[in-house]
Parts: C-alpha cells; sequence; structure tokens
C-alpha cells in the first residue's frame, strides 16, 4: 500500500495551519503540535527540514515562530513531502540507479515508472492553498477522487 509517512502527514498539516494561520504572524512549533497532538520534538525537527529546503521562515525570540516562506498557492504538497522525505519513488527500479535483483528480467519497470511520474505530477499540482480550502473530513464523499484527477498512460 502506497501512504505517506508520518513525518510527511504531520508537515502537511503543520503547512496548512500555517497557511491558515497566517493572518495572525508567526506560529510556534508548540502551538502547531498541541493543535493537532503531534510530538513537539518530532514537528520541530520537520519544521526545520522545511526551513531548510525553503519553504519556511523561522523567527527566534519572544514573538517567534514559523510562517510560510511563499504564498500557499505558490507551495506544492510535493515540495513539502520531497523536503521531509527526499525523492518520491514508489519501487527501487524508478530511482536514477534503478537497478534491483530483477533488473535483466523485469516486465514492469516502465509501468511503475509511469505510476511514479503520475502520482508525482498529482502532487505538484496541489497546493497547500488547496489543501487550505479543502472540505471537511465530513465533506468527503463529495469531493472528486484522486482517481478522476489522475489518468495513468
Amino acid at each position: 500500500m502506497l501512504k505517506l509517512t508520518k513525518k510527511a502527514d504531520y508537515g502537511l498539516m503543520a503547512m496548512k495551519h500555517l497557511a491558515e494561520h497566517a493572518h495572525e504572524g508567526a506560529c510556534s512549533a508548540k502551538d502547531v503540535a498541541e493543535s493537532y497532538g503531534i510530538p513537539q520534538e518530532a514537528l520541530a525537527k520537520i519544521l526545520q527540514r522545511l526551513v531548510k529546503a525553503g519553504l519556511l521562515h523561522s523567527q527566534h525570540g519572544i514573538n517567534g515562530g514559523y510562517t510560510l516562506a511563499r504564498d500557499p498557492g505558490m507551495i506544492t504538497v510535493f515540495e513539502v513531502i520531497r523536503a521531509i522525505d527526499g525523492p518520491l519513488f514508489i519501487t527501487s527500479c524508478v530511482t536514477v540507479r534503478g537497478e534491483c535483483d530483477q533488473t535483466d528480467r523485469c516486465n514492469i519497470r516502465e509501468p511503475l515508472r509511469r505510476v511514479n511520474q503520475s502520482i508525482e505530477q498529482l502532487l505538484r499540482r496541489i497546493s497547500i492553498s488547496e489543501m487550505k480550502e479543502a472540505p471537511a473530513a465530513s465533506e468527503e464523499g463529495k469531493t472528486k477522487s484522486t482517481a478522476e484527477l489522475v489518468t495513468i498512460t
């Protein structure tokens, strides 16, 4: 099953929170962590990765905390995941080196590469701003499914 890491989940939750509360100024890691029941120490490390990737600004001091480095419409889900977890690969054969013990006999490498590429393209199309505007979980059934958003050719 393909799924995001817990770190990526936390990072996306934090980015959405910062987008929703941008008008309030900087938010501390503690405030974000407490809002969602996320371990503060883990979140602080994730936020530092996002700062290092240029997606967040950090401010020290009494009124310090984190703010988005760019407009939330210009930050993609793909960028956040890549900053936290590194390159997105569904299987090792779609990496740059792309070898496994089945390389010589593999008959699914190209289809998996296309799946990987489609997932990446989808994640590049979703901005933090769009996540901010997403309906609540109770409204989920009214939104388009991921299958409707991406076509694998």
